[in-house]
C-alpha cells in the first residue's frame, strides 16, 4: 500500500468532490440543529490544517484540524467509499495527531454522531486514545452527538 498523507486544499476539485460527499452524508444523517459538518468554505483560513490520503487511484480520505489556541478540534474526517475498509481513516487521524504535536497543542477534540451509523468513527477514535468528554467550546449537550477527546 504507497499511500501519502499530504496537505490540502478545498481548491482541489477532489478535495471539494469528497468534502462535498462528507457534507451531504452528514446532513443526510442528522437534522440541521445537530449537524456540525462543516462546508468546504469552512476550512479554509490559518487556523485550518486539511490533510488528505493519496495513492495512484487518487484521493482516498481527507480530515482537517481546527486550532482554538492551545487545542484543536478534529473535523471533516471522511473516507471514499470505495477505499473504506483500508485504514485510510486511521492513516489520516494519525497525520492529524502528528500535525496537532507540531503545532505544540496539547488536546485534540472532536464531535461525532452517537448514532449506530457513526459507530466505526467512535471506535477508531476510541482505539486512537480519545474516550468521551462533555461538549467544548461552543457545542452544548445533545443527544445525537458523541463528544471526545485527547491530551497530545
Amino acid at each position: 500500500m504507497n499511500v501519502n498523507i499530504v496537505r490540502a486544499t478545498v481548491g482541489e476539485p477532489d478535495v471539494a468532490l469528497l468534502l462535498g460527499k462528507h457534507l451531504d452524508l452528514m446532513r443526510a444523517q442528522s437534522p440541521a440543529e445537530s449537524c456540525h459538518a462543516l462546508p468546504a468554505s469552512g476550512l479554509t483560513g490559518e487556523d485550518i490544517h486539511l490533510f488528505g490520503a493519496r495513492d495512484a487511484s487518487g484521493l482516498l480520505a481527507i480530515g482537517a484540524i481546527r486550532s482554538f489556541g492551545d487545542w484543536g478540534e478534529v473535523k471533516s474526517m471522511h473516507t471514499a467509499e470505495a477505499a473504506r475498509g483500508r485504514g485510510m481513516g486511521r492513516l489520516v487521524l494519525g497525520a492529524l495527531i502528528e500535525n496537532a504535536r507540531a503545532q505544540g497543542l496539547s488536546r485534540l477534540n472532536l464531535e461525532t454522531g452517537s448514532g449506530p451509523e457513526h459507530a466505526a468513527a467512535r471506535q477508531l477514535y476510541s482505539s486512537e486514545g480519545f474516550s468521551e468528554c462533555p461538549p467544548f467550546g461552543e457545542y452544548v449537550h445533545d443527544p445525537l452527538s458523541c463528544f471526545m477527546t485527547r491530551a497530545i
